[in-house]
């Protein structure tokens, strides 16, 4: 599944594209350093919203476009968009770049899938950033999501196209194809950030650009994520990074992943929702290349 032998044309700058299992994987390189896989959130949404040029001044960073996504291949059966099969995609990944022990970020959706590889491939990591991410999903995770969803119009009262959010979030769940999910999405995608309305200009295009695919977003997994009673297993240096109007991997959950890592650092960034890299570059960065230090 992975390469044998150490290839340095597996992190050259660019796009790359091997198979796993007979599926087809890409990935995307850039930067110079330590190398940090990155894997983006949804799941189903296009890897290129977490490209981070400022991470690339410091990592040799590796992006992967999740299976199902983009150019990645798909899956014959859609229930196989499952987290134990992100995770043994990003494995593949991991040991396809042939690096002894890589940084990993993942981001929302994409931090379970971190979480999960580096409790059952510790060898491999050499640290983490958890960002926007949470150390369990179901009811409770999600009863908490709906109400900052349903307060949202009230902390922007002064603009009466925060009103029409929360509808275009529930128009996600009942979209059953890639151009009508797409567009629920970003119409709801306001509700990511801080503060989407006072810096339209800059965020526009950010939401514009955003692409999702229906089967992997669809997917569920058998049962909901929980890996708190796990989080000690993890040794290495974790940065725990969470925006503090993230209405849906809040403070809350970034509170209960660093109260059960042994060595992490919790970051909050207070003019952030949900894309802190995007909102607040500078301490985003500042944050993840903090585990070099570490």
């Amino acid at each position: 599944m992975g390469s044998t032998s150490h290839d340095v044309s597996a992190l050259a700058p660019g796009a790359h594209t091997f198979t796993v299992d007979g599926v087809r994987q890409v990935y995307h390189v850039a930067g110079t350093g330590p190398v940090c896989v990155a894997h983006s959130g949804g799941p189903g949404i296009e890897w290129a919203y977490l490209r981070a040029p400022s991470l690339e001044e410091h990592f040799t960073m590796v992006y992967v476009e999740p299976v199902g996504t983009g150019a990645s291949g798909r899956l014959d059966d859609p229930a196989d968009y499952r987290l134990d099969t992100y995770v043994r995609f990003l494995h593949a990944v991991v040991e396809h770049v042939d690096a002894p022990r890589v940084h990993l970020l993942g981001h929302s959706h994409g931090g379970f899938v971190v979480q999960r590889y580096a409790l059952a491939h510790p060898e491999r990591v050499a640290g983490l950033a958890l960002y926007d991410t949470s150390p369990v999903t179901g009811a409770e995770f999600w009863a908490e999501a709906m109400a900052g969803l349903a307060a949202y119009p009230q902390r922007h009262p002064d603009r009466p196209e925060a009103a029409a959010v929360p509808a275009a979030f529930g128009q996600i769940g009942a979209a059953t194809d890639d151009e009508s999910l797409g567009a629920a999405l970003r119409a709801a995608l306001p509700v990511y950030f801080a503060d989407f309305w006072g810096r339209q200009d800059e965020f526009v295009p950010f939401q514009a650009a955003v692409r999702i695919w229906s089967a992997p977003a669809g997917a569920q997994d058998p049962t909901p994520f929980d890996v708190r009673d796990n989080l000690g297993e993890i040794t290495v240096p974790v940065v725990v990074i969470v925006g503090a109007y993230d209405f849906i991997c809040g403070p809350r959950w970034a509170e209960q992943a660093h109260a059960g890592l042994k060595d992490s650092r919790l970051v909050v960034l207070e003019h952030s929702g949900h894309f802190g890299h995007i909102e607040q570059p500078t301490e985003f960065t500042e944050a993840v290349v903090g585990l070099l230090s570490r």
